[in-house]
């Protein structure tokens, strides 16, 4: 599968702004094209009151960037509309990304001024992934930190992913790939199990029980097409005639029930009294209803067993985009060796110099420091564990950040991250940044 192809067959490559391609003409103009150059994505801050954030859809980048090409139908567009000259389109038909890529792996906490990713190539080259990466990265970055609050709000509860018609069809399999990167247990999205190898769950909606006779008549439908181990949905017409009826016909075999409108904390309380007074102690509690992290923590004191979350997450909870900037922080000198630079206006000041990141912790194990080197690594410290890793080396993908083991991967590094942050990271109230970052 063309990883790099979009919903109407588009490449990568015009999956970018009119004047990333202007200033790579006027760059070869100049001469500065071919000029060595590190370009950093960096969050300059947090979205209000969220204490740390999570990283995710490098590897959904990566492999766009692996095979970022303009192919005929592209130049013919690019020459249609008069974007670029002759001579820069004969220059991107022989593009290829041929840099260095560093970067915060996937599931990894990340701060204000976290050098998440680092590119470095020529001029040209980098600048002409600037929006891609952009809107890979703050898009997926947005869902998982959303996710990270939401999964540890449930404390160990399951939490499923099921917010496909709440966003468009290609960020809905993205959003489903990075809740699950933060810890959901699985999506309604069939896309993203197929690209990802993500579990897939769902039984049916209140239209499966309208368009039969009557409630027992679908229960009953369910079960024999399904087996008792499914979820049936009960708040159609009465919760308590709907449970019953379920239990008449599963038995104290029924997998789950599952509610989703009304009171659900007082809900979920007395169905639960219901369910064990009719026998059926194991059939389990899915609730759903535009949920969030706060209705989450909310429902920790009720007797619910695993949570459906959709609208919410797949919005970032509030923060739709995790803000990311992506800025030139070196050029190579005149001498050839690489040279500081950095915007200094008004609000928008940056660190020029290439990064390096080391997470700082105590003799207990948990964090404390962000601490990034400009041009060289933090001091030698025992404590400090690393944080960028190599994705892309000559414009080659280095084995193990791409594909469906990735996610699986970045899931595990999600839940060290997370345990190795002090536990002020589970608080839902507005907040400073769990740790804070410093510059050496």
């Amino acid at each position: 599968m063309d990883t790099s192809a979009g919903p109407d067959g588009s490449r990568t490559s015009l999956f970018t702004d009119h004047y990333e391609l202007t200033m790579f003409q006027a760059a070869l103009h100049s001469g500065a094209a071919h000029r060595r150059s590190v370009f950093q994505a960096f969050a300059r801050g947090l979205p209000a009151g969220r204490r740390y954030g999570i990283v995710a859809g490098t590897g959904r980048l990566l492999e766009g960037i692996a095979d970022f090409r303009f192919d005929q139908d592209d130049l013919d567009f690019l020459a249609g509309t008069g974007v670029v000259n002759e001579d820069t389109l004969e220059h991107l038909s022989a593009f290829r990304f041929s840099g260095d890529i560093w970067g915060y792996p996937e599931g990894e906490a990340y701060f204000p001024h976290s050098p998440v990713l680092i590119v470095e190539s020529t001029f040209a080259e980098a600048c002409v992934l600037e929006t891609y990466v952009l809107s890979v990265l703050n898009h997926d970055s947005a869902i998982a930190s959303a996710a990270s609050r939401m999964t540890s709000a449930a404390g160990g509860r399951p939490c499923i992913e099921m917010g496909s018609r709440r966003t468009h069809e290609e960020a809905a399999a993205a959003a489903a790939r990075a809740a699950v990167i933060a810890g959901f247990s699985g999506t309604s999205n069939l896309a993203a199990g197929r690209r990802y190898g993500l579990r897939t769950v769902g039984t049916a909606a209140h239209s499966f029980t309208l368009v039969h006779d009557s409630e027992r008549d679908a229960f009953a439908a369910q079960l024999a097409s399904l087996g008792t181990g499914t979820t049936l949905l009960v708040d159609t017409y009465d919760v308590e005639a709907a449970v019953r009826t379920a239990v008449d016909l599963a038995g104290d075999k029924l997998g789950a029930i599952r509610l989703d409108s009304g009171d659900l904390v007082a809900q979920a309380h007395w169905v639960r009294e219901l369910l064990d007074s009719l026998g059926n102690v194991h059939t389990r509690i899915v609730v759903t209803s535009d949920l969030d992290e706060f209705s989450v923590a909310a429902l920790r004191a009720a007797p619910a067993d695993s949570y459906g979350i959709g609208t919410s997450l797949v919005t970032g909870s509030g923060a739709p985009t995790a803000g990311m900037v992506y800025k030139l922080v070196s050029r190579a000198g005149d001498s050839g060796g690489l040279v500081a630079v950095a915007k200094t206006s008004k609000d928008k000041i940056n660190v020029g110099g290439r990064k390096f990141a080391v997470r700082r912790l105590d003799d207990r194990g948990t964090a404390t420091h962000e601490v990034l080197g400009v041009g060289h690594p933090p001091t030698d410290d025992k404590n400090g564990r690393p944080l960028l890793q190599q994705f892309m080396k000559d414009g080659e993908l280095l084995p193990g950040w791409t594909g469906p083991d990735a996610v699986g991967r970045a899931r595990e590094r999600h839940t060290a991250s997370m345990a190795e942050l002090p536990r002020v990271v589970d608080r839902l109230q507005p907040g400073e940044p769990a740790i804070p970052t410093i510059y050496e």
